[in-house]
Formats: structure tokens, C-alpha cells, sequence
């Protein structure tokens, strides 16, 4: 039995000379791709004992390609596979191995397939696998949130808009808007998922193939829920790159706002947060200095894969169908914000385990700027039946007072209020007390300290 000795690339035949170093070099995925061995091992397995059970090859034939892979995938494992960088990427690696260890009946491995659609499939197994795995570092940072969250109900601070002390709020309810955030973030992978279940392997190279294949039973065996209904489509397709880029993405710039909240606070200016030695570093120069790098990697790294989703965008759309070299960048880009938030949520994680709350200067924060002046003209309205906007304009007025006396709201005496407007008395004072403030937000999803703790429930029963 006659092996592949010259270790020529399959169409060298056609093209018979050699492609220059400087080509071969660019044209080359092995170091990117090879990521995907256990994909394409598993979908080549799935196809050639397709092609047995459809009797387009022998049963002896199907054996010795499903031992041979059996073998690659062993030998990948334990480390002592060569990747051979002559190979153009991964695909064409482990079957240059194969013809190695079985001979010319390798060659029937390829039968009915293409790259095109043999890469496809690969792909979408792993990012299957890729979206299960950012869906668990999900939930982990979730659990971290909720912990934090429930040991802070009653921990009092400023809500902020325009950056400017707006209301008083839980510090369990900010911290819980992040869980919010992850989780839309979570069912975004969750869809991508579901649209990634349809099969690409059968579609061969643009056309389809005239042996008489079963794509349902490829479907079946490697967990899809469907083939894909459309040879011409399914080899052009890389929505589900851009999905998966776009998901990315915001996940990515949830943990950006984080983390640029938490350097604002962890600020001298702030110092509602302190971060433990654990994710600060120091200065070159300066003794005294602690700096949230962690936190500023995490913003800087957002960048990157914003980038990766606009690589992938600019790369389609030029491209007409059908297939095209282009497309080969799609799992560079994918493979590099995979890894990219998987370490941004690991990271954000040892961050929220190594901080502390300055709970002090978080209730003194939220006692300045009037921030229960809203509280006042709320109760206008139900105590006295004003509309809202004359409500609004009287504690204005009693805001401006406040100010040039040089007082906070609660400081202010009961004639003092009264001279604003006369039907006012002692009871707006009650009004001024910021936990009183945050109790009163009992719409749903309001701060309320009741709402928190029926929030964390849900969170905790659907985590």
C-alpha cells in the first residue's frame, strides 16, 4: 500500500509549482486553527461512518479511518502529535497524518465533503463548546454579585446621573444592576446557541454533493438540530461569527463599565471603594501610589474586541458569495475574544473578591446635593393634590433656599420650609431622612430594601 510520501499539498497536481515561502506563510492557519483538532476529529468520525452506512465505502475502508483518528486525536492529546507546517491548517494536518498511518484509503475520508463545509462544522462545534464555556464564567461572576449584594442591602449611597448625586439608593441595589447586565448578556450566548444547531456539513464545497449522503444523520449524531438549507448560503454564512463577536462585545463593555465605575470610585476624589493589594499595583516613582490596573486592563481590553467585531463586519461586506480566503480570518478574530472574556470575567470576579466599601463616606456622599428634594415633591403631590409641576417648582424653590443658607434639606427649620409655601409643616422633615427615602421606592424595581431582598430570591432561584 502506497503512502503519501511527497507530502504535497492535494491539488498539486493542478498547480505545479511550488507556492513561494513568503505565500505559503500567509496562506497558513495551522497555528491559529489547530485549536480545533477535537472538532474536526469528531466530525470527520461522524462523516465517514456516514458514508458506510450509505454504502459509499466499505466497512474495512470506515475502520481503519475511524482507528487512524482515533490514534491522531491520542496522539494530540498526549503532546506527541507533529504539527507539520507544510500543512496548510489543522484539517489538512490531521489528514496528511492519517495517509501516514493507513495509506491511500485515507484519501476516501474526503469523500462527498469539502473543506468549506468540513471547516464550518468544526467551527460551530466550537463555538458551541466556546458559548457553554462563557455562559458558566457567567454565572460564576453572577453568584460572586449576588453575595455581594446580599450582604449590602442596607448599605446606603448615591445613585448618580450626569455623574452628580441624583437619589439615595441600596448599594446591594446598584451592584445588582450588573446582574441585570449578565444576564441579557447570558441569553444572548443562550440564542446564539440555538442558531449555531444547524448542521453545515454536507453542503461540500458551494453546490451540494451527487453522492446520496444523510445529512440527518450527520445532524443527529453530532448534536445539531437541523442541516442547513442552502449549500450557497452555508458556505458564505458567518452571521454566527458576527453573533458571537457582537455578544462578545457587550459582555465586554458591561465589564468596561464596571470597571470604569469602580476606578472613578476607588479614586481619591470618590473614595467610596478600596481595593485590596491583591489587583493594585504600585509606581515606578511615586511610594505611596496603589492603582487599579486590573480594572484598567479590563477597560483597555474592550477595545480589542470591538475590534474583532468590526474586523469581521469590514471583511463581509465586500465579499459576494460564495466562499472567499477572506472568510479565513473569522476564527482568529473569534478565538481572540473568547479568550479575551473569559479572562475580563475572571478577573472582574478577583476584583469583586478584593474590595471593600467605604459605607461612611458613602452615606455622608448621599446626604449632600439635595437628594431627596424628588422625595419632597412627590409628597406634595399625594399630601396636597398639586400637579406635579408646581410640586416640582416649590421644592425647587426650598432646594434654592437650602443652598443659600448654606444647608442640606434636613438642617432646614420648619418656618424656614414654611415660607416657601404655608401648608407645608413638620412632617416634610421625615422626608429628609435617606433611608426613609430608599424604603419609599417600592415599585417594582425600585430601591427599596423590601424589593432588594425579593430581587436576590428570583436571582439565587433562577441562577
Amino acid at each position: 500500500m502506497s503512502k503519501n510520501k511527497n507530502n504535497k499539498p492535494v491539488w498539486s497536481t493542478r498547480i505545479q509549482k511550488k507556492s513561494s515561502n513568503l505565500f505559503a506563510k500567509v496562506g497558513s492557519s495551522l497555528n491559529i486553527d489547530k485549536r480545533l483538532y477535537k472538532q474536526d476529529i469528531k466530525a470527520s468520525t461522524v462523516h465517514v461512518e456516514m458514508l458506510f452506512k450509505k454504502k459509499i465505502i466499505s466497512l474495512q475502508i470506515k475502520n481503519k479511518i475511524v482507528w487512524g483518528l482515533k490514534k491522531i486525536f491520542n496522539e494530540i492529546n498526549k503532546k506527541k502529535f507533529i504539527f507539520n507546517n507544510q500543512a496548510e491548517d489543522i484539517h489538512m494536518c490531521i489528514e496528511k497524518r492519517l495517509f501516514e498511518l493507513i495509506g491511500e484509503d485515507a484519501g476516501f475520508i474526503h469523500t462527498a465533503r469539502s473543506r468549506n463545509d468540513q471547516v464550518l462544522v468544526d467551527f460551530k462545534l466550537w463555538m458551541i463548546e466556546a458559548s457553554e464555556d462563557i455562559i458558566k464564567e457567567i454565572d460564576s461572576t453572577l453568584n460572586v454579585i449576588i453575595k455581594i449584594a446580599e450582604k449590602n442591602i442596607f448599605t446606603v449611597m448615591p445613585s448618580f446621573t450626569h455623574l452628580k448625586n441624583a437619589q439615595p439608593i441600596s448599594f446591594a441595589h446598584y451592584i445588582l444592576a450588573y446582574v441585570e447586565m449578565f444576564n441579557r448578556d447570558k441569553k444572548r450566548f443562550l440564542n446564539n446557541r440555538e442558531c449555531l444547531l444547524e448542521n453545515p456539513l454536507g453542503v461540500a464545497a458551494v453546490a451540494g454533493t451527487s453522492f446520496d449522503i444523510d445529512r440527518q444523520y450527520t445532524t443527529k449524531r453530532l448534536k445539531f438540530k437541523n442541516p442547513t438549507g442552502n449549500s450557497i448560503d452555508t458556505v458564505s454564512d458567518r452571521d454566527f461569527v458576527l453573533d458571537f463577536l457582537y455578544s462578545i462585545s457587550v459582555c465586554t463593555n458591561h465589564i468596561s463599565r464596571f470597571a470604569e465605575e469602580f476606578i472613578l470610585w476607588n479614586s481619591d476624589a470618590f473614595d467610596l471603594i478600596k481595593l485590596k493589594d491583591k489587583v493594585v499595583t504600585g509606581s515606578s516613582i511615586m511610594p505611596q501610589k496603589k492603582n487599579p490596573d486590573t480594572l484598567e486592563y479590563l477597560r483597555g481590553k474592550t477595545g480589542n474586541i470591538y475590534g474583532n467585531l468590526f474586523s469581521m463586519l469590514t471583511i463581509l461586506k465586500g465579499l459576494p458569495l460564495s466562499y472567499f480566503k477572506d472568510l479565513q480570518d473569522d476564527k482568529e478574530l473569534a478565538f481572540k475574544s473568547f479568550d479575551q472574556v473569559k479572562i475580563s470575567l475572571q478577573i472582574m470576579r478577583e476584583v469583586l473578591n478584593n474590595f471593600t466599601i467605604n459605607k461612611k463616606k458613602m452615606i455622608q456622599l448621599a446626604e449632600t446635593g439635595y437628594t431627596t428634594a424628588t422625595d419632597l415633591a412627590d409628597y406634595i403631590v399625594r399630601q396636597y393634590k398639586y400637579p406635579f409641576r408646581k410640586a416640582y417648582l416649590i421644592t425647587s424653590k426650598i432646594v434654592n433656599l437650602a443652598e443659600k443658607k448654606g444647608k442640606t434639606l434636613n438642617q432646614l427649620t420648619v418656618n424656614e420650609i414654611k415660607d416657601v409655601d404655608k401648608k407645608l409643616n413638620e412632617d416634610v422633615l421625615k422626608l429628609f431622612n435617606i433611608e426613609n427615602s430608599v424604603k419609599s421606592k417600592k415599585s417594582y424595581g425600585g430601591t427599596s430594601f423590601e424589593n432588594i431582598k425579593k430581587m436576590i430570591k428570583k436571582y439565587k432561584k433562577h441562577a
